[in-house]
This record gives C-alpha cells, sequence and structure tokens, in this order.
C-alpha cells in the first residue's frame, strides 16, 4: 500500500477531495461576505441563514412548482437576492454610518428569526432533497474515485468565485463599486444612484450564498442549522483574507478548506480548530489579513 508519512494515498486523496469541497462553500459564502462588507460595512451576520434559505427554496420550488435543479441554480438566488434587497432597504439602510456592532447585532438578529421560522416549519431534521440524475455516479480517476456531483460543486464555486472577481476587478461596474466604496459622495456627483448601488450589491452577495446554498442542498439534509454550522469558519475565512477583499476571500476559502483536509489526515483531534490556530497566526503576523489593507 503506498503511504505518505505513513498515511495510505487513499485516504490522503479522500480527504483533500473533502477539504476542497469544503473548501468551494466557504469561498463562495466568504465571497458574499467581502462583497457585502467592502460596499457597505456591514458584517453580515445573517449570511449563513441566508444560505440555508437558498438551500430550502431550492427543495420548495422543487416540491411545490416542481422546478428541478438546474433552473434552481439561477431562481433560488434571484428569489433570495430579492429578499436581502428587501432586508436593505428596510432594515439595514438605517444603520448606514452607525457602528459595525449595530450591524453585527441586527443581522444576527435577523438570522434567529429566519432559523427559528424555518426550524418551526420543517423541524431540526430537515428534509431530502436528491442529486439530479445528470449528476450521480462517479468518475474513476485511476488513483480514487470521485462522486460526479462532489466535482461539479468544486467547478461551479471556482466558476462563480472567478465570475465575481473578473466583474468586480475587471469591469467598469466593478470600478464604480470600488469608488463607491472610497468617496460615494463624489460618485453621486457624477450621477450614479448609490444608494441603490448599494442596495443591489447587498442583494448580489446575498445572492452568491443562496448559489451555494442551492449547491449544498442535494449533499446534506436541507436543515435549519446548515447555515449556523458553517458561518463561524466563514467569517474567519474573510477575516484571515482580509475584510473586504475579494481575491483574498477566494484564496483562503480554498486553502483553508485543502488545510483542514490535511489536518484530518495527519491530526484529526485538530481538525475542528485548525482554522482559527490559522487566523491567530494570520492577524498575529498581518492584522489587516493576507490579502487586506491597513487602516
Amino acid at each position: 500500500m503506498v503511504t505518505i508519512f505513513g498515511k495510505p494515498l487513499l485516504l490522503l486523496y479522500g480527504q483533500l477531495t473533502l477539504g476542497l469541497i469544503n473548501g468551494a462553500f466557504y469561498a463562495l459564502l466568504s465571497l458574499g461576505l467581502a462583497v457585502i462588507f467592502g460596499l457597505l460595512n456591514v458584517i453580515n451576520f445573517a449570511h449563513g441563514a441566508l444560505f440555508m434559505l437558498g438551500a430550502f427554496v431550492t427543495w420548495g420550488l422543487l416540491q411545490y412548482l416542481d422546478i428541478g435543479y438546474w433552473p434552481a441554480l439561477v431562481i433560488a438566488p434571484i428569489i433570495v437576492g430579492a429578499f436581502g434587497v428587501v432586508l436593505e432597504r428596510l432594515l439595514i439602510k438605517r444603520l448606514h454610518g452607525l457602528d459595525h456592532l449595530y450591524g453585527l447585532l441586527l443581522t444576527f438578529g435577523c438570522a434567529l428569526v429566519i432559523e427559528g421560522l424555518m426550524r418551526n416549519q420543517f423541524g431540526s431534521s430537515g428534509v431530502p432533497y436528491a442529486i439530479p440524475s445528470a449528476l450521480q455516479g462517479a468518475l474513476h480517476l485511476g488513483f480514487m474515485v470521485l462522486p460526479l456531483y462532489r466535482a461539479w460543486v468544486v467547478i461551479a464555486a471556482a466558476a462563480m468565485c472567478l465570475v465575481t472577481w473578473l466583474v468586480i476587478d475587471k469591469t467598469r461596474l466593478g470600478a464604480t463599486l470600488r469608488a463607491a466604496t472610497e468617496n460615494a459622495p463624489l460618485v453621486q456627483a457624477f450621477g450614479v444612484n448609490v444608494p441603490r448601488l448599494v442596495t443591489l450589491t447587498y442583494g448580489a452577495g446575498v445572492g452568491l450564498a443562496a448559489f451555494a446554498g442551492v449547491l449544498a442542498a442535494p449533499m446534506n439534509s436541507v436543515n435549519p442549522n446548515m447555515g449556523s454550522n458553517l458561518i463561524i469558519v466563514v467569517f474567519a475565512t474573510v477575516v484571515i483574507g482580509g475584510m473586504g477583499s475579494i481575491l483574498g476571500s477566494i484564496v483562503t476559502g480554498f486553502g483553508l478548506g485543502i488545510i483542514e483536509g490535511l489536518t484530518k489526515v495527519y491530526y484529526p483531534e485538530g481538525s475542528a480548530t485548525v482554522v482559527f490556530v490559522v487566523m491567530v497566526i494570520v492577524l498575529l503576523v498581518r492584522p489587516a489579513g493576507l490579502f487586506g489593507r491597513a487602516a
């Protein structure tokens, strides 16, 4: 049996694959958080609940409207993104200019309300969602067997991260967004409706969380706790990458997933805390994060 540092190679490949999948979700969710924080300066603690809501909307589309997985990849993020727009206009908008703590407390309260409503309606055990028929089965790579759906999750998450980064970093819209974060009054003087831009940006960030929820729905049961189980690690990912850094969120998300997978192979007891150990080390060396800018 082939081993690396005393561990079977198949076990290493398996855990690296799981780490890459976890990293895909870390990257997508932290990307949405970074987009929202970068423009709104709001620490969106409701992000995990909105991720969960994306999965429930996907299930509801199939259960009540017979709309399958592939259309749900587009429809669910739009529905949840629209809910995010309403949330921003009714509640979060009122906290503009206040300390970050107010936004954190408000969105934390929203998360509790959303999770409580879903738990009351569907229970804690959740509901199943089948893998679409086109993605059932596995790929035989010679050195390991890779389930098709897990490969799709990594590819779809990486593609969405790349598109988001290109839009924000390489387009005129992205330049306007970045300018609005630096000097909103000046941008508004050039005829840009900054409040509308802020609202749509929040909706887009929420839509990214919902897209991740659609990807997660067939992997586990769709349950009210699926977002709260991820959100703390996702916040750590954003801090390590640098608050508001798009590239930092993507690179750090995938990197932490791989580190977590390797830790499960060589030191399983530390797999639950390795992300936070990395966060402590990074903050000691670079308080602004790996890709963040010093205040």
